[in-house]
């Protein structure tokens, strides 16, 4: 039987797909991402935010019509959406939907595709939040198949003030060192990794649970050790910085398979506003960290992402923030609008700030990193760089899209590279001829 699989949100949830595809392919089924010709389709949500909850919820209406139309009989609704708002009875709000299934209950996925299969309705929802993941779990691998996101912890102890993420993922969860050795030498053997990209909601703050200190030094050391012909990434996201150490910086420095490439969400610089986000950092803790890892990681890139439009947040604080980007110059960096969400401390704080000014401050940081980015990316005009190729054009313009070591896919930048002589999964050298704001343009060397 052929069943669709939709997945929304990050990449932490894509691996969660990824397990769900597997399981259901060890069964049988097929997997497939044409939604139409699917008697079932699994949709996997996100709901961090409104946006991401009216995402969800647009995506799930968009099945239910095609389920009244008879282009699909059966819709399983599963992830973040149902385990947020497990206590507001979703079926009787979306009676179409034939099961509901929180982040807690994957590993049964084929039992409820059965169940449903039978006429059942389900609502099944753990109350805590503790799934991780096993050693053993099947993975169907849904990005380019030349790299592949592990996650190596689930869940988040952090508590900003801002942020559902420990409500709906639960507390703080490491997988087993081994048990991630193992994943990713089964996923190598099966599929020749050109790269792996460590994911989780706090990934510096690694084995903290399972071993009582920081393992993710040790974690790194492991991966870069293992004898893999194809893998030469090692990328690592979602890096807290309250969580570094001496050691780590060291290990990400002297082991050349580790990218040096940093994903350091910092949400703001002011001491005043990151107080109130309960983040247990300062403004001068955060610089000192910074001209660390820039002083001892050579060729480091540097991506954060910033909130703006956080309660109380004054003309003030947001220029303090604006200067700090400014003298900093990220290589890379998001930013994103604060979202009121009911169940957050934040929700309750006075001095909302109104969508209008949240939007200037936005637009207003985003031309500002533009500018730094675009005399980032003009530095490599005539330089030579190695690119790992991502995917070849398929009209008539002869292209191939790859990044460089500086890039993580999706969310950083591109090179495109003018020629479609190149495999999906192969480093090459390329000669940079034009630089944009984001993007690069070059030709292979010859």
């Amino acid at each position: 039987m052929q069943i669709g699989i939709k997945s929304l949100g990050c990449p932490k949830n894509l691996v969660d797909t990824e397990i769900i595809c597997g399981i259901l392919k060890e069964k049988g089924h097929q997997i497939s991402g044409q939604i139409n010709n699917s008697e079932i389709v699994i949709i996997n949500t996100c709901s961090f935010i409104k946006d991401a909850v009216e995402e969800s919820i647009e995506e799930i209406l968009s099945l239910v019509k095609l389920k009244k139309e008879g282009k699909i009989k059966y819709i399983i609704v599963i992830g973040c959406l149902p385990q947020r708002y497990k206590n507001n009875n979703l079926s009787q709000e979306l009676p179409e939907v034939d099961a509901f299934l929180g982040v807690g209950n994957l590993l049964e996925i084929n039992d409820i595709v059965e169940r449903v299969l039978q006429g059942e309705q389900i609502y099944k929802i753990n109350s805590n939040s503790d799934f991780l993941y096993p050693k053993t779990a099947l993975r169907t691998i849904l990005t380019p198949q030349h790299y592949a996101y592990i996650k190596i912890s689930e869940g988040c102890q952090n508590n900003c003030s801002y942020c559902l993420i420990p409500q709906i993922r639960g507390n703080y969860r490491s997988r087993k060192i081994e048990d991630i050795i193992t994943e990713v030498k089964m996923l190598s053997e099966k599929q020749k990794l050109s790269e792996v990209i460590l994911v989780g909601q706090d990934t510096t703050l690694y084995g903290i649970d399972l071993y009582k200190e920081y393992k993710l030094a040790e974690l790194l050391k492991r991966l870069s050790l293992l004898e893999l012909e194809n893998l030469k990434w090692i990328r690592l996201l979602y890096t807290h910085p309250a969580h570094y150490n001496d050691e780590l910086i060291e290990v990400i420095a002297n082991y050349t398979r580790i990218c040096p490439y940093l994903d350091l969400p910092l949400q703001h610089i002011s001491d005043r506003i990151l107080k109130k986000m309960n983040r247990p950092i300062d403004k001068r803790y955060i610089i000192d960290l910074i001209n660390r890892l820039r002083d001892r990681i050579p060729n480091l890139a540097l991506r954060t992402t910033f909130m703006v439009g956080f309660p109380g947040e004054t003309d003030q604080d947001f220029e303090e923030l604006l200067n700090f980007v400014k003298e900093v110059r990220f290589e890379r960096l998001g930013a994103f609008i604060y979202s009121q969400e009911e169940g957050t401390p934040a929700h309750n704080f006075s001095q909302q700030i109104p969508k209008r000014i949240k939007k200037e401050r936005l637009e207003k940081l985003m031309i500002t990193q533009q500018k730094i980015s675009k005399e980032i990316n003009s530095s490599y005009l005539g330089k030579e760089v190695e690119v790992l190729v991502d995917e070849i054009s398929s009209g008539k313009s002869k292209l191939a899209i790859g990044r460089t070591e500086a890039n993580a896919p999706e969310i950083d930048g591109k090179v495109i590279i003018k020629t479609d002589k190149v495999l999906a999964g192969e480093f090459m050298k390329v000669n940079i001829m034009e630089t944009s704001e984001y993007d690069l343009v070059g030709e292979i060397r010859k």
